[in-house]
């Protein structure tokens, strides 16, 4: 694997024990469905986790925990049914259709986001974000974490080429400037902590109308 195009070990094991934060765990659920080997590879981290809760001593069982369990049997509805998709982007990884998806909303040439109706956490939520082929976003840097999975198309920074599948993780270090160089617009879900902060005197100008 490429570490510069996937996730890093740490945050896929944080995504393995269930304790990456909600949005960057939808990110990842969408790189993992497009990228099968890293998937099974949290896969057999799971399945180690679960063999080490296995030799976890027991806890007691409240009294009435058989009874409950019993009372939700009797109570099943019958079979279970899959919910239909929540939202019209059929293209999207099945781990995205999971989520109703706001409007989109123009940010500039080329450029539109939109809402995903995924769990919070403080300022960090999940975005979709598409730009047109040969546009680039303002040069930026981030107030935390943002993390970027490519669905279609392709962007690069710099000499990095990402395309689809491909995650990039940025912070408040680092500095650039996406361009899609492919020639179908460029598709990312975005987990993204807080505003990004636009760079240079023109960025200050733009940065009150641009709102990400």
């Amino acid at each position: 694997m490429n570490p510069r195009r996937n996730p890093s070990e740490e945050r896929l094991l944080a995504y393995a024990a269930g304790t990456l934060s909600p949005p960057e765990a939808v990110v990842i659920a969408a790189h993992l469905a497009l990228r099968p080997a890293n998937d099974a590879w949290v896969r057999r981290l799971q399945v180690v986790g679960g063999e080490l809760l296995e030799e976890t001593p027991p806890s007691p069982m409240a009294d009435d925990a058989l009874a409950r369990a019993l009372a939700r049997i009797e109570t099943d509805a019958g079979e279970a049914k899959a919910p239909p998709p929540l939202n019209d982007m059929a293209e999207l990884p099945e781990p995205l259709r999971r989520y109703a998806l706001g409007p989109w909303r123009w940010l500039g040439p080329g450029i539109r986001a939109r809402d995903v109706h995924a769990p919070r956490d403080g300022d960090c939520r999940v975005i979709l974000l598409k730009i047109d082929p040969g546009r680039e976003t303002p040069r930026h840097t981030h107030c935390g974490v943002e993390l970027t999975c490519v669905l279609s198309g392709a962007y690069a920074t710099g000499a990095e080429r990402f395309d689809v599948g491909d995650l990039e993780e940025a912070d408040p270090d680092t500095l650039h400037q996406p361009r899609v160089v492919s020639d179908e617009p460029c598709l990312c879900v975005v987990a993204l902590d807080g505003e990004i902060q636009l760079d240079g005197w023109l960025g200050r100008l733009m940065q009150p109308f641009v709102k990400l």
